[in-house]
């Protein structure tokens, strides 16, 4: 077995080290979503956590670790006779991001269930970390229904399997921990809210520190037992006084003080709901233990906001993560301290937590770019908009996007078998059921009336004689459904100087930055092309953060040339590549231009020869025409026609435009 890197030889990270003392004191605080850049030591302090959890007590044979001083009664292996029990060590499950849903939850024998009436189950992945951590490495890449399932049995501290009738219920309480880079794509805020604290980490700027972070990690990699045993004493405080915190926390006061500043707080910063208040409370009586106090203080209610709110006040991806704390000190003087403490100074100065006052993130918010332009006036180009002196020539200073609006539904036709997601049809494992198939390799989800019609002819050949059915493997029927797909919605937007002027490519990033707000919620991934000057580049390959996407977006220099057909091959070359890496996952193309080409000789020909290699391969693809002014050329609607795809306005871009304008993405008869 592998000796885990010691929790006490992490060096640094002190609020992730904190948050995770505090589950493991008090596991109803629900759990820790870790958030940061790959190499910050996320992984090994999770797993170093369970080499420091209590052992438990759990009842011989069973599959699902019951208590055997408190077993629980609904247990699929029961009913278990209390006393008994023997001891083993807390586990730490990992969830791999790949996992099915039989595999998290369990699975049933349906054939058994059906011919034999009996419930044969086979425990999950959430029965084994009964009592333990459940650690999810990447949760923000793992399928939204599995986050789901996740998520309910960790509030509800039970894990149910019901399919065509037959449930089975067992106990699953665990400290949930998950791990991310947001670079990969962000959690839904509703998937946010329901991990109880978020700890932001990165990598110190202190060379002294990194020093020290190589140091120990080349002497546990040389022998990884003796790094190990030098920090026994260490590990062996820590595991004794989380012992000691738990048998003390349920002697721990909340006075009515402490609530009110909870209350406060969380009205001060606008979460949404009362679970932020729940947590909070719960935190700040956690620390109160760690620290050896029977009394929540003020500065427990500030490091409980620090690490219960900053998620929680998230309403769009593209929100920066983070507590004005500043704010936040205003809020709790103003609100009063717990009893005995009115006279307090500063909140939170000099405490011997591990995690210090110190959370994470510095404010919520990020600095308005200026508003004011260039302050001479650009001379008109010939569409009468603005220009940069010298015809468009010169490189401007990026615009500002305008406010994003909800957009019309744009998905691609036909039938996917694409990662689950919210924007085209799909057959998928989720969704409404549309047919039957015999199964390919294990049921997942029975068709009930198909088995019973394979079935029911070979009864009296099979010598039925009671009132079930005999029931043959030939018999199962898997149930075919259909739901939605992500899709990868690549957007290829032209930068040169037909739209460089300042109110239109403002009115342009708008509508991206809308679809890009469209697809982190339909759950797709997005990729961004741009073109200007002499050539095009991929400012963004496919990924699942879009947050991302609207960084590159925000300061996307413009200017020059139109070189449409070098971004639309640059476009068709990213699809390849892609393709390869993900064949299922099928893509939206989003070209966002005024049509015009320049630049090389016969641009426009070449731009119209290079759409067709989309038309060939029946891609998706829609024009969004950002052509203005009173002399309209055409020219997006005649690129859209190459492309076979459909050509919309900015305007018709808006959901409440005119009803039921772009729906689905057509392509156009030759």
């Amino acid at each position: 077995m592998t000796t885990p890197f010691p929790f006490t030889a992490v060096v640094g990270q002190d609020d992730l080290r904190l948050a995770l003392l505090l589950n493991a004191v008090s596991p109803a605080v629900g759990g820790v979503l870790v958030r940061g850049e790959k190499g910050t030591a996320k992984s090994t302090a999770v797993r170093a956590l369970s080499a420091l959890l209590p052992a438990v007590d759990v009842v011989p044979g069973c599959r699902f670790s019951c208590d055997p001083h408190s077993p629980d009664p609904g247990c699929p292996d029961g009913p278990h006779e209390i006393g008994g029990g023997q001891a083993r060590p807390a586990r730490m499950v990992e969830l791999p991001v790949g996992a099915s849903e039989d595999r998290l939850v369990g699975a049933l024998d349906i054939e058994r269930a059906l011919a034999e009436g009996v419930k044969a189950f086979e425990p999950g992945l959430l029965a084994d970390a009964h009592r333990g951590i459940l650690y999810v490495d990447e949760v923000n890449l793992l399928h939204d229904h599995l986050v789901d399932l996740l998520l309910d049995a960790a509030a509800m501290g039970a894990s149910y399997v019901e399919r065509e009738g037959v449930s089975v219920r067992h106990a699953a309480r665990f400290l949930l921990v998950g791990t991310m880079n947001p670079e990969e794509g962000e959690l839904r805020p509703q998937l946010l809210d329901r991990f109880g604290l978020t700890v932001e980490v990165a990598a110190s700027r202190e060379p002294d520190q990194r020093v020290e972070v190589v140091r120990r990690r080349l002497a546990y990699d040389d022998d990884p037992a003796g790094f190990a045993a030098r920090w026994t004493d260490e590990e062996t405080a820590v595991r004794a006084r989380i012992v000691a915190a738990r048998e003390l926390l349920p002697a721990v006061r909340l006075g009515d003080g402490a609530l009110r500043q909870i209350a406060a707080t969380c009205a001060a910063f606008e979460v949404d709901g009362m679970r932020a208040d729940i947590v909070m409370a719960r935190t700040a009586t956690a620390l109160a233990a760690w620290a050896g106090r029977t009394e929540v203080l003020a500065e427990d209610v500030r490091q409980a906001a620090l690490l219960a709110l900053p998620h929680r006040r998230r309403r769009n991806p593209f929100d920066a993560p983070g507590l004005d704390e500043d704010k936040l000190d205003e809020t709790l003087a103003e609100s009063g301290g717990p009893e005995g403490q009115e006279d307090q100074g500063d909140q939170g100065d000099g405490d011997d937590d591990p995690g210090g006052p110190g959370g994470p993130g510095g404010g919520g918010g990020q600095p308005a770019p200026d508003d004011d332009g260039p302050s001479a006036q650009p001379e008109a180009g010939d569409d009468g908009e603005p220009r940069s002196s010298g015809g468009g020539g010169g490189e401007q200073q990026p615009a500002r996007a305008a406010e994003p609006f909800r957009t019309k539904v744009l998905s691609v036709p036909g039938l996917g078998e694409g990662s689950a997601g919210r924007r085209s049809r799909a057959r998928t494992e989720h969704g409404r059921t549309t047919g039957a198939r015999r199964p390919r390799g294990a049921l997942t989800k029975l068709h009930l009336a198909a088995t019973v019609r394979a079935a029911a002819p070979h009864q009296r050949a099979r010598g039925r004689s009671g009132p079930g059915l005999v029931i043959r493997r030939d018999d199962l029927r898997q149930a075919t459904r259909e739901g939605r797909e992500g899709n990868l919605v690549l957007f290829v937007v032209d930068a040169s100087g037909s739209m460089a002027a300042r109110q239109r490519m403002s009115a342009v990033k708008g509508a991206v930055l809308s679809l890009l707000l469209d697809a982190y919620q339909r759950r797709d991934k997005v990729g961004l092309v741009t073109f200007r000057g002499s050539a095009a580049e991929v400012a963004l390959p496919p990924t699942s953060s879009v947050d991302a996407a609207a960084v590159r977006l925000e300061t996307l220099p413009t200017g020059g040339r139109t070189p449409l057909a070098a971004g639309l091959l640059r476009a068709h070359e990213v699809l390849r590549v892609e393709r390869l890496r993900d064949p299922a996952r099928r893509a939206l193309v989003v070209v966002v231009t005024d049509g015009r080409a320049t630049g090389g000789p016969e641009p426009v020909a070449l731009a119209g020869r290079a759409a067709r290699l989309f038309a060939a391969e029946g891609v998706a693809s829609v024009v969004v025409d950002c052509e203005t002014g009173p002399v309209r050329l055409g020219l997006a609607g005649q690129l859209a026609g190459e492309l076979e795809g459909t050509a919309v306005t900015l305007d018709e871009l808006r959901a409440d435009s005119i009803a039921g304008l772009v729906k689905d993405v057509q392509r156009r008869a030759a």
